[in-house]
């Protein structure tokens, strides 16, 4: 099992940031602010731990947010020179963004200023946010210029700081809602040079897919246009949730026609009753009864059965290929049934159904055995 991140940020993270700030503000008192911060320090999870030292900040530095602010981005150590394999060192820095949006939004200028800094160090994509929900047509407009800046952390906040669902950060209704302010930043770095503004501006098209699938498809659509190799990797990459759920317009877009020459033979789920912790096995043969060459995204999808006796499907990922006139495949693939943490198992029937290209055809079925039916069938 991995190690836990907050025991990578114990008590030596706010010893070494004091050092920091002692070194441009000496009259800094120390002792308060570690006695502050480590009061239960290891009890606290990672965030936790970040927050109490942001409040450390508030309680030993000057009362003025100003001064505050500026001592912290004077201590600040040098500006990240790589964009992947950083570790765990930029976290240090995460107290000063958390003390950003906690104590700076009624200091818009000195607040985006600092910010301007931290993204150089680590991330201010937590902290924007707030500004972003308090002030969105001033924030937006500077994450624009932020988006032509020559830095690319800049570059790359202007699109990782406006994703509507960033995993582990609070999510922007205003975004999910109406996503067009993001779409304005994209496609100012749609076709930036480097892949770690382009891996975020994919993942920002993704999580707006989420929410506002047609917007996401017509972007898709049209950045599509005379794309370079780079721009059309973005667009597969946006459009992978959409591929997921099957969504016959994404896969369009990249060349998975529906067609009705495509003809399933040979089902064969096995075993047809089965136990929970064993496995199901969904087998089926794929033929192109056409005259022409089939670009096929096979997938299929359970419906497994949720603890109130609906059901609920998942889509499980099987092949794409291309399948030449009247040629045939034989596709295969086995699923634990076995209790895990993200889903869990009950009795009953599970319909099966195989996608392709997005079109959806009933497979057949499988029976998860309830344990009295088990304990039964061995007496």
């Amino acid at each position: 099992m991995a190690e836990p991140l907050k025991h990578r940020f114990g008590p030596e993270i706010p010893e070494k940031i004091s050092a920091m700030i002692v070194e441009v503000y000496p009259e800094f008192t120390v002792n308060d602010f570690l006695e502050f911060c480590l009061s239960d320090y290891q009890a606290l999870e990672l965030k936790a731990r970040a927050l109490r030292i942001a409040q450390g900040f508030k309680a030993t530095l000057p009362d003025s947010y100003p001064e505050a602010i500026k001592i912290l981005v004077h201590s600040l150590g040098e500006k990240l020179t790589k964009t992947d394999d950083f570790g765990m060192s930029p976290f240090v820095y995460f107290p000063h963004v958390l003390f950003v949006s906690e104590y700076g939004l009624e200091h818009f200028e000195e607040s985006m200023a600092a910010q301007y800094e931290l993204t150089q160090r680590f991330s201010a994509e937590f902290s924007i946010r707030a500004f972003i929900e308090k002030y969105p047509e001033d924030t937006m407009a500077r994450l624009a210029e932020w988006a032509l800046d020559p830095d690319v952390h800049i570059r790359r906040l202007a699109s990782e700081g406006t994703r509507p669902r960033l995993p582990w950060a609070q999510r922007l209704p205003i975004f999910q809602k109406d996503p067009q302010p993001v779409l304005k930043i994209l496609e100012l770095l749609k076709d930036d040079p480097e892949l770690f503004v382009r891996r975020s501006v994919a993942n920002n098209l993704n999580d707006i897919g989420k929410d506002n699938p047609q917007v996401l498809v017509d972007v898709a659509e049209r950045w599509m246009v005379g794309a370079s190799a780079e721009r059309q990797w973005i667009v597969r990459h946006a459009l992978r949730s959409a591929v997921k759920r099957a969504e016959p317009k994404a896969l369009a877009i990249l060349g998975y026609q529906p067609s009705e020459n495509l003809e399933v033979v040979s089902v064969k789920i096995t075993p047809t009753k089965v136990n929970k912790g064993e496995s199901v096995t969904v087998c089926f043969t794929l033929k192109n009864n056409g005259s022409l060459q089939q670009s096929v995204m096979a997938d299929f999808s359970i419906h497994f059965v949720k603890a109130n006796g609906k059901t609920s499907p998942k889509v499980f990922k099987m092949k794409s290929l291309q399948l030449g006139p009247n040629e045939q495949v034989t596709l295969s693939k086995k699923v634990s049934l076995a209790e895990m943490t993200t889903r869990k198992h009950y009795p009953g029937v599970h319909k099966v159904d195989v996608i392709l290209n997005g079109v959806t055809h009933p497979l057949g079925q499988f029976e998860l055995m309830a344990l009295e039916a088990i304990e039964e069938s061995l007496s």
